[in-house]
């Protein structure tokens, strides 16, 4: 476990430089947002996006948005920010890089503007904690996890409500289908998604205020997902913060894999994004699940495991700890496979042992779920009976007809029936379930950590003539999902920018210090 842990250290710490090194569009508008900027012109183009736009086509980003942008202030280019941008949107601000006492004074006004907003996601944070020592916390993990997404918020409030009380801990509002693929977040309440509802600040603050009036009802905290990931996976933690998510849906390499979004962007973004979570004191959920759908759960076991161990380390250089480690993983072995159960208890039994203080995400099948409902009805309770057994953290919830039909409500009533039984008849097996060394599980349990091993050996120890880090290479290679994405492709390149030795970004300089001004 140690060795695996140096391993993706070292794997990881080249990509990290590659990050720091960079900024994107998404971060310098998610900084922009975070001193206050929010609103869309008559299309629905975000002001960020137009004033970022702005400043690049003329100074360009190398140096951060914000310093140009507080020094058109400190001329008179317009009274405030929301001006400014709307001028910027018709060519009607001129943008420069000041120098001296103008340099200075620009970053200490932008300073201050930013400040601001890390302050209310230290408010939020602090009201969070508040709530659950008033109103109670949810009475066992695994915390039971179940989606809502009708498109519509106004019809995803009811549903949520009703799901919390139902037995729900976590609501986990699914993306409309593509929006991880947008290049700006979308404004207000939207009624308009497909298979999931857009991620919009309005809709975080609608849903974040029902789930508060249902949570003193029930007696106990409801929390509150997204997800952060995509294009504007800054900008999208940047707001969850603000408005008080309490979970958000981020991955170090899902959007490069199942998205192809190019490698550097992903990298970058994520990192900014989880400095705003560990500030926002939000869990994140990973996305090892996802590799066990282009890839067969036994062979590539390892890969799950390489990319968890990833993930907490790009995790804990942001800055989260081990209780924001919702790493995943899923229960989605071909159960005709003779022993399947076993080895899922194994793998699972393997994540819990590498990651003893992390919430652990366990996923439900999917993979292999068919038009048998009571065949699915089965396997997900063994799913539920594995997360039992291994003290998993959170548990989402699998329904009969997961992967084949979208479910109807009456599934997820039966589903979190499922969930009761298993928890209240079997919630306490972790503390008894002990398998022998030499067993099977055990024995199963070490060969993938052995495997995992040797693949960060060749991932830190292999060369690229393109002089990428080794990770990046890996990735090119196919190594994580079958999935093969080069470092100089994929969606949103353009918005990639490498920082000059003046780079200043207040954001990033408050969260790393852990400052308030």
């Amino acid at each position: 476990m140690r060795r695996a842990r140096s391993l993706a250290r070292r794997a990881g710490q080249p990509v990290v430089d590659l990050a720091r090194a960079h900024t994107t569009v998404s971060v310098e508008r998610a900084t922009l947002r975070l001193a206050g900027l929010k609103g869309a012109d008559h299309e629905g183009t975000p002001w960020v996006n137009h004033l970022v736009d702005a400043v690049r086509a003329q100074t360009g980003l190398e140096h951060g948005v914000t310093t140009p942008v507080w020094d058109a202030l400190r001329r008179g280019q317009a009274p405030d920010l929301l001006t400014l941008a709307q001028k910027a949107s018709s060519g009607g601000v001129s943008f420069r890089l000041p120098e001296g006492s103008d340099l200075r004074a620009s970053r200490r006004a932008a300073r201050v503007a930013v400040a601001r907003g890390v302050r209310t996601m230290d408010r939020q944070r602090a009201a969070r904690e508040r709530m659950v020592a008033t109103v109670g916390d949810a009475p066992r993990t695994p915390w039971v996890y179940l989606i809502v997404a009708t498109g519509d918020i106004h019809e995803d409030i009811p549903q949520a409500r009703a799901a919390a009380e139902a037995g729900a801990d976590v609501i986990a509002v699914i993306r409309s289908t593509g929006q991880s693929l947008l290049d700006f977040v979308p404004e207000g309440a939207t009624r308009e998604g497909f298979a999931g509802t857009y991620a919009t600040q309005e809709n975080f603050r609608l849903m974040r205020a029902a789930l508060d009036e249902t949570s003193r009802r029930l007696g106990r905290y409801v929390r509150l997902t997204n997800y952060a990931s995509g294009l504007c996976m800054p900008e999208i933690a940047t707001l969850a913060g603000l408005e008080r998510l309490d979970m958000m849906l981020n991955d170090s390499m899902y959007g490069i894999l199942f998205r192809d979004i190019n490698p550097v962007r992903t990298f970058v973004d994520q990192r900014f994004s989880r400095q705003v979570h560990a500030r926002a004191g939000i869990i994140i959920n990973t996305g090892e699940d996802n590799y066990l759908t282009t890839a067969d759960a036994v062979e590539a076991a390892h890969t799950v495991t390489v990319s968890q161990l990833l993930n907490e380390y790009f995790a804990k250089e942001a800055g989260l700890e081990d209780w924001q480690l919702g790493l995943g993983h899923a229960f989605e072995i071909d159960p005709d496979l003779p022993d399947s159960f076993r080895t899922e208890l194994a793998h699972a039994l393997l994540a819990r042992r590498l990651f003893p203080r992390a919430p652990l995400k366990w996923m439900p099948p999917t993979k292999h779920m068919t038009g048998d409902v009571f065949r699915g009805y089965l396997l997900d309770g063994f799913f539920n009976l594995a997360g039992a057994m291994t003290g998993q953290g959170i548990l989402l919830v699998g329904m009969m007809t997961e992967a084949v039909v979208t479910p109807w409500l009456s599934d997820r009533d039966l589903a979190l029936q499922n969930v009761r039984y298993v928890m209240e008849a079997a919630g306490g097996l972790t503390e008894d379930f002990h398998p022998p060394r030499d067993g099977f599980i055990q024995t199963r349990a070490r060969q993938v950590l052995s495997e995992a091993v040797d693949l960060l050996e060749g991932i830190v120890h292999d060369s690229d003539a393109a002089g990428d880090p080794p990770l990046l290479a890996a990735i090119a290679d196919g190594t994580f999902g079958a999935m093969k994405r080069p470092a100089t492709a994929g969606k949103g390149l353009d918005g990639v920018v490498v920082k000059a030795g003046g780079y200043d970004n207040p954001a990033t300089s408050l969260l790393e210090e852990g400052a308030t001004r």
